[in-house]
């Protein structure tokens, strides 16, 4: 799968200029919620659809783009043009094009309610610090990276273990795993030393490859 990130290093010739060779993208606009309305009518356009479905599909530059979607020269670089503008293609780290799903998590991000639990995390109860913290460290469910700081580091790991497992349950090695591949996909950390950390701070409690939080463990972890 190409690289979903665009390369800082890349730099694209300026459309307006005559002089240069012709860039189908243009400038990437940052998010705004305006964007969020506008992308059902990027998508409302035929042709968009064709060449988005072509990069999603692993089409690298706008001739594949072109010849995977049946598009001609001059809809493929209105259409692509139209997608970079968007934010919801990007150049790749060598060159070649890639949806952006950074973006689409954006737009998802702006469109979902204020107060979803699939959310960002709210300020927990013991103070806004908590929730500071949480939405550094937390975002869509998804762990990003663990804190290095050990105080920080607590309040993360209790938040995932009260969302994730019920207090004195006993959870087979396969089935923490599994539900701990929710947190770490797209993060840093990977599922495996995400257990490890839950076991090291007393979050979970192993025994014979049974895992169970404690039923004290609200105690354990506290900032």
């Amino acid at each position: 799968m190409p690289n979903d990130l665009p390369d800082a290093s890349i730099e694209l010739s300026d459309p307006s200029d005559p002089s240069g060779p012709s860039d189908p993208f243009g400038p990437s606009k940052p998010f705004e919620p305006s964007a969020l309305a506008a992308l059902p009518g990027l998508f409302s356009e035929e042709s968009r659809v064709r060449a988005f479905a072509a990069v999603a599909l692993g089409a690298g530059d706008s001739a594949e783009v072109a010849r995977m979607a049946g598009l001609s020269a001059k809809e493929t670089a209105g259409a692509l043009r139209r997608l970079r503008e968007q934010g919801v293609v990007v150049p790749g780290g060598g060159g070649e094009l890639v949806v952006s799903h950074d973006r689409f998590r954006e737009l998802a991000r702006a469109a979902r309610p204020a107060g979803d639990p699939a959310g960002d995390p709210a300020p927990a109860a013991d103070g806004d610090r908590a929730g500071m913290i949480l939405r550094t460290f937390v975002k869509d469910g998804r762990l990003v990276r663990l804190p290095a700081r050990w105080t920080r580091k607590k309040v993360v790991l209790r938040h995932i273990a009260e969302r994730t497992f019920a207090p004195g349950v006993e959870y087979p090695e396969r089935t923490v795993d599994q539900k701990l591949r929710t947190w770490c996909e797209d993060g840093e950390v990977d599922h495996v030393t995400l257990r490890r950390h839950l076991v090291d701070f007393g979050h979970l409690r192993r025994s014979g490859g049974i895992y169970a939080r404690p039923v004290e463990s609200d105690r354990v972890g506290t900032a």
